[in-house]
């Protein structure tokens, strides 16, 4: 058995590497939002197969290739958190988390040079891969390395620092054109460094540590388990729900305000609700852990889920983007926003023992992604179907809601849960 243990001072600089790794994580996300509309417009107006189209045309593939870029993002997360999920099981939750930061610093830092949509299209597809990979692996070890006492606490943060980012990267990039998006790639290939410092300086989690050593000796040599499963399907699936229902609700239902507002509004309005939206997540993401503490983890997820749906139906049934008090109810979707993402870091790896810990919190956080990215996918479609109104979309898409009322009913009780197993 390993006597690894650690200092204070590690768990700390784990718990700020992790930190760093995602909000650089929710700098990509910010990048997506507002970055690849304005790219799409660039590239797509300087290719020569669009000469002889009308205006409208070549506003129609831009929203188009937006939706693609949306997609290449959701589906690279998907993919990257299973595969560095996989990574971090097998080689340590540091190396896997800062390669993932390097792998995303790269990519995101190659795509200035992209000529044409298809070459940026791969390039933020490759990117994302590291952005998926980087959120699993980071829970995992602030989650071994902290007590259980402290653990929900310190795992909200790691939720806060996505949507830290987010707002971040919304605040410096609001004016941006598609003469002027580039840069913000530049900003995005910044992390390499907390990268390599991940990989150096960072200790490896001793819940890893141990079961490395157990997986090695001969009495007790395993093969690799798959989350998919024996005695791991079922909670997975409990996971992939539990994660499905805030990352659609947000993409999915939350997510079709901004285009509403753009398309009613002022010019600024878009990023404004992002702002605003990304502020009170940054505060329900800090609180998350406490009212879980105070409450239990169940109850604070069913009432979220509650709260979320109430919110969104009102919005989408009895507003519209020009209310005076349109911002209001954005802050109150950004709150349960926030709990959730606040909720799932110190939840989901709970879910799992330590040889398949980062491999489930990563399926389980990012397999939703798929499901969004399908329906952004078929935002033309959806968009014709309910006649393009927004507000229609919305009502539907934010009943998502109500799937998290019911699977949270049949999630465990993880709060005793032992990291070191």
């Amino acid at each position: 058995m390993s006597t690894h243990t650690l200092s204070t001072k590690a768990r700390i600089t784990i718990l700020v590497a992790a930190f760093l790794g995602w909000f650089f994580g929710g700098v990509q996300i910010g990048i997506t939002n507002l970055a690849m509309h304005p790219a799409a417009e660039n590239l797509i107006q300087k290719a020569e197969w669009t000469i002889g189209l009308s205006e409208e045309e070549i506003k129609e593939i831009v929203r188009e290739w937006y939706a693609y870029f949306q997609c290449a993002f959701l589906f690279g997360a998907a993919a990257g958190g299973f595969l560095f999920g996989r990574l971090g099981d097998r080689f340590g939750r540091t190396r896997a988390l800062g390669i993932s930061i390097i792998w995303f610093s790269l990519f995101t830092g190659a795509s200035y040079i992209a000529q044409t949509p298809a070459q940026l299209l791969m390039l933020r597809f490759i990117a994302c891969l590291g952005v998926g990979g980087c959120w699993p692996n980071g829970v995992a070890l602030v989650s071994e390395a902290w007590s259980r006492i402290a653990r929900p606490l310190m795992a909200s943060l790691i939720g806060m620092a996505g949507n830290v980012g987010i707002f971040t990267i919304s605040t410096l990039g609001k004016d941006i054109t598609p003469e002027s998006w580039r840069w913000v790639l530049l900003i995005g290939a910044t992390p390499i460094l907390l990268g390599l410092f991940i990989l150096i300086f960072v200790e490896e989690s001793p819940s890893w540590v141990q079961s490395e050593e157990k997986s090695l000796s001969p009495e007790k040599a395993t093969k690799s388990a798959s989350v998919f499963s024996g005695p791991y399907l079922k909670i997975t699936l409990i996971g992939i729900a539990l994660a499905t229902v805030p990352l659609f609700g947000g993409w999915g239902s939350a997510n079709w305000i901004i285009p509403w507002a753009a398309e009613i509004g002022p010019s600024q309005l878009k990023a404004e609700i992002i702002q605003m939206r990304s502020v009170t997540s940054i505060i329900g993401s800090a609180i998350a852990g406490f009212i879980a503490m105070q409450i239990g983890r169940r109850t604070t997820y069913l009432i979220t889920s509650l709260g979320a749906l109430i919110v969104a139906q009102y919005v989408f049934w009895f507003t519209v983007p020009t209310d005076p008090g349109f911002l209001f109810w954005v802050a109150l979707l950004g709150i349960f926003n926030g709990l959730f993402f606040g909720w799932l870091p110190f939840f989901l790896p709970e879910l799992f023992e330590s040889r398949v810990r980062a491999t489930g919190a990563g399926v389980s956080f990012n397999f939703g992604r798929i499901l969004t990215a399908t329906t952004i996918s078929l935002t033309p479609a959806v968009t014709k179907m309910f006649g393009g109104s927004y507000a229609q979309i919305g009502r539907v898409t934010s009943l998502i809601f109500i799937i998290g009322i019911l699977v949270i009913l049949l999630a465990p009780d993880t709060s005793k849960r032992d990291m070191d197993k």
